[in-house]
């Protein structure tokens, strides 16, 4: 099995941001607040050497972690 290079909860996140939701939108569906989510964006572009939400989704894509 291919192990993913985010965590569970970075994976979570970028499959709510691709379906257009919001931080904010994000961090209610998740119930966590909006600045983890934003750590956990932020820590993912690290991972992905990255810069910006739309680098690591379009990334993300290439790399099969997330669909459209």
């Amino acid at each position: 099995m291919k192990r993913s290079i985010l965590t569970k909860r970075e994976q979570e996140i970028f499959n709510l941001l691709v379906k257009n939701q919001s931080t904010k939108d994000i961090a209610t569906t998740l119930k966590i607040s909006e600045k983890t989510v934003r750590n956990h964006i932020s820590n993912a572009m690290q991972k992905l050497e990255v810069k910006g939400r739309a680098g690591a989704v379009v990334e993300l894509l290439k790399l099969g972690e997330i669909t459209l």
